[in-house]
């Protein structure tokens, strides 16, 4: 079986749809690859767009926001993992990129949340995301999808939905397997596909085995290596030609499990975000087609230390008693400083930010943080009259004293317990011209979101990897669906 189209986009997240979405806008036929139904990582996430410079969101809210300010602001956190002249060109264009994706159908709102939280309740939909208290003029530029719960699933069916009415064709439950060359430049995918009954079984048991697979591995394991058994005995070899360009947009390799501990031993019993497409395939393709990768030894593991808000005002301590970092940034900044000391660390609060921090928790907490919040102020916290006696609890060296007794030690340690996971992430992929989204040496390869090096692969704050899926998604898109060789190629 063969199949032409102008332009292939290998997996169907955020990053691949923006790219079918625009490519199909500049009039290239479109075809998008996925090995199980799409939504990836993204459909599994909070919905959470990075954006500032004074979205409408922002200006109905009465935030102050200027691009310059995002800029002045995002350079300590994305540093060099692109250049100025790209991140410039992000923020600048940040207000522009949010509205086109309410035009694609992706919901806003204006709600500001009043305080810190690394995700707000139902009630809010723009916050300060990120570690902006940290540096001079913060604003809020976590823009969530509106939508009850983790808003992911709501985010990639709009983005869905506008690519199917973009006249995009897409082949669900199809693995990509190998990148076929012409002369130096990529012009086509080697595939195996799912037909009939196989196919809908395989997506049946790919929905089902999501949730399981980040929350509980062994079912989540079982459903898809069950799916993986109807790949090998059912699939069939389909060959599919480009004639403009192929883009990889198949995620990161946090589900490459040796990979990820061969990196670094300290993450070991975080909770990978992502599926098990997220396993590097298809960073992997790029590679075998002569691209080359940067920052792989970048992973994002989170500790977040909110909700409730109370808490950032208390102290991190390492296993010997020792202060470190700053319980009020971003949970990547805390769960990277963790990561320093041997993944473990602890939360030294006094009384009276105990009582604050539980009164907060009805108000403050989503639903599927209340048992998270539970477990950290219950199971995972010792308590006593003294610092001496709490740090001989815990288990550790003995903290320099602060506030009123009694005091309580929180185990924030990358593993601390199956009640309070650690999230995680790979950041790192094949290394891209910042102006096209080309993958630097391949001739009609393109690559975006975390299959490609871009604004988010040095540090993360919330909303800045779906944010760098949609703005490398669609240059990557724009520029495949114009590129020269590909026009001399259809001539």
């Amino acid at each position: 079986m063969d199949v032409t189209a102008d332009v292939i986009v290998i997996g169907f997240g955020a990053a691949g749809a923006c790219a079918a979405i625009e490519a199909a806008a500049a009039g290239a036929s479109v075809l998008v690859l996925d090995r199980f139904a799409g939504g990836g990582a993204t459909a599994l996430s909070g919905g959470v767009v990075y954006a500032g410079g004074g979205t409408r969101q922002q200006v109905e809210a009465g935030v102050t926001d200027t691009p310059e300010a995002m800029f002045s602001y995002l350079k300590h956190e994305v540093r060099d993992a692109v250049s100025e002249a790209t991140l410039r060109r992000f923020c600048e264009d940040s207000a522009k990129m949010l509205a086109w994706l309410e035009d694609q159908g992706v919901p806003f709102d204006a709600s500001l949340c009043p305080f810190k939280t690394s995700y707000p309740t139902d009630d809010y939909y723009l916050y300060q995301s990120g570690s902006e208290d940290a540096w001079p003029d913060p604003a809020p530029r976590g823009h969530r999808t509106r939508a009850k719960g983790t808003s992911g699933k709501v985010f990639f069916a709009r983005l869905a939905e506008a690519t199917r009415r973009a006249g995009v064709r897409i082949m669900p439950q199809t693995r990509a397997e190998e990148l076929i060359t012409t002369d130096g430049r990529v012009t086509g995918v080697r595939c195996r596909t799912l037909t009939g009954l196989p196919q809908t079984v395989h997506e049946m048991l790919s929905k089902a085995g999501a949730k399981p697979w980040l929350y509980y591995p062994p079912v989540g394991r079982k459903l898809f290596a069950l799916a993986a058994w109807l790949e090998r005995r059912f699939s069939r070899p389909v060959t599919v030609s480009a004639r403009q360009g192929v883009v990889i947009s198949a995620g990161g390799f946090i589900a490459d499990r040796d990979r990820v501990r061969e990196i670094s031993p300290a993450y070991r019993g975080g909770l990978p975000l992502g599926t098990p497409g997220d396993d590097g395939s298809g960073i992997r393709l790029g590679v075998a087609a002569g691209g080359r990768t940067a920052r792989m030894d970048k992973i994002s593991v989170w500790r977040f230390v909110t909700p409730p808000s109370a808490l950032q005002r208390g102290v991190l301590v390492d296993p010997e008693g020792r202060r470190f970092g700053d319980a009020t940034r971003y949970g990547a900044a805390i769960g990277s400083a963790i990561a320093e000391r041997g993944g473990k660390a602890w939360l030294l609060v006094d009384d009276d930010i105990l009582r604050v921090a539980r009164a907060q928790v009805r108000t403050q907490a989503a639903p599927f943080q209340r048992w998270q919040v539970r477990y950290f102020l219950s199971r995972g916290m010792v308590t006593a009259p003294t610092i001496e006696e709490v740090a001989a609890k815990a288990g550790i060296g003995t903290p320099e004293p602060f506030g009123s007794p009694p005091y309580s030690l929180i185990n924030v340690s990358i593993k601390a317990g199956f009640g309070y996971p650690c999230p995680m992430l790979t950041l790192g992929g094949l290394v891209v011209d910042e102006e096209t989204g080309q993958v630097r040496g391949v001739p009609g390869l393109y690559a975006a979101g975390r299959s490609a090096v871009g604004v988010c692969s040095e540090s993360y704050v919330s909303g800045l990897a779906l944010a760098d899926c949609v703005f490398s998604g669609r240059r990557a898109g724009q520029h495949v669906a114009r590129s020269t060789d590909a026009g001399e190629a259809r001539c």
